[in-house]
């Protein structure tokens, strides 16, 4: 079991993320859209960028997309479970989560990818709740225990004209799948509000096929963990998710075609493009040399991958003796040798 100051220290790391969220007020305007909306002069002086959604902003087609959405969960099937519970009644899908938004912090995050972080980080906002649910989730307390607070869709959309205002590189929405109608909806009047930034689509990876092609021209960074090769380890880990490697690779494939491959621009900075994450995990049991091979058949040589190495027991994993401790310093340098014998070319390389 964990220690008592272990989980005392986990519920102040939580705290601390939440901070922003709780006790940052979201401004709003008399007509309930954010009131901190960003100047002509202040538009012109951004880079030349322009992200995926403001020609569907324009045309009227990302609100009704979001609108389209949001009638899916009368019977819910935004993510894999397809669990088919009204939401929009109140009923909680197999996320936990019903029609009412919850978000459980917004703030810029430096921890991510140094594409996405650049000087001013990058402006992430994490949902409450997950229709995956993994015994080792790091972010447990939010995704699982539903540490969280409700907001609106005008209080989202503030948000991210905020992050922008403060110099954030990106809109990074984590968890987003079981909150993509609320996402589409607030983009929609933030960036009637001048946002311009791109969209981080940061997910488990585990996307229907159906609701990627309501993303097709809304998202410019696709931001996806590929956790297991072997649906076993699915079932195991991830509350019987047992579709996930299959359903995964479909994925990656559909959002490769819509945004490509991720490069940075000229300031270092990422716009556009797929970023694949893969955990590594001891004993081999994410099956990192088969994630690594078929990213290597399936994908171009140079899609980003980042072999990420900070994998820690955490949530239940004390309870599965082969996740109970940390990866070595040697399965992370066979991973390495792995992606390089491959041929992949794009690779983010971390220590341990």
């Amino acid at each position: 079991m964990k220690s008592r100051r272990y989980f005392i220290r986990s519920l102040a790391r939580v705290a601390g993320t939440a901070f922003i969220s709780f006790f940052m007020p979201v401004c709003t305007g008399k007509s309930g859209n954010p009131g901190l909306k960003i100047s002509e002069r202040e538009r012109d002086n951004k880079n030349e960028f322009e992200p995926s959604y403001l020609k569907l902003h324009r045309s009227g087609e990302l609100k009704k997309r979001g609108e389209e959405l949001w009638a899916v969960m009368e019977r819910c099937r935004l993510c894999p479970r397809i669990c088919n519970k009204n939401r929009l009644e109140g009923r909680e899908g197999f996320c936990n989560a019903s029609s009412r938004l919850e978000i459980s912090s917004f703030n810029p995050h430096f921890g991510e990818e140094r594409p996405l972080v650049g000087r001013g980080g990058s402006g992430t906002v994490f949902f409450t709740n997950c229709g995956l649910r993994c015994v080792f989730c790091i972010n447990w307390e939010i995704s699982i225990a539903g540490a969280g607070r409700i907001r609106s869709i005008e209080d989202l959309a503030g948000m991210m004209v905020y992050l922008q205002k403060i110099g954030c590189h990106n809109i990074n929405v984590v968890t987003p799948t079981h909150y993509a109608p609320h996402i589409f909806l607030a983009l929609d009047i933030a960036a009637g509000n001048g946002l311009r930034l791109p969209l981080v689509y940061n997910t488990c990876g585990w996307e229907r096929l159906e609701i990627l092609e309501y993303l097709d021209g809304i998202v410019d960074i696709y931001l996806p963990d590929f956790k297991y090769f072997d649906s076993e380890m699915a079932v195991k880990y991830s509350s019987e998710a047992e579709q996930y490697p299959e359903v995964t690779k479909a994925a990656l494939i559909e959002m490769n075609r819509q945004v490509g491959v991720a490069k940075p621009g000229k300031d270092g900075i990422m716009y556009r493009g797929l970023m694949i994450r893969h955990l590594v995990m001891p004993n081999g049991i994410s099956g990192t040399k088969k994630v690594i091979e078929w990213i290597a058949k399936n994908l171009p040589e140079d899609t980003y991958l980042n072999l990420m190495s900070q994998y820690r027991p955490m949530y239940k994993a004390d309870q599965y003796p082969e996740i109970s401790r940390r990866l070595t310093n040697k399965e992370y340098i066979e991973a390495v040798t792995w992606a390089k014998q491959a041929g992949l070319t794009n690779l983010d390389i971390q220590g341990l």
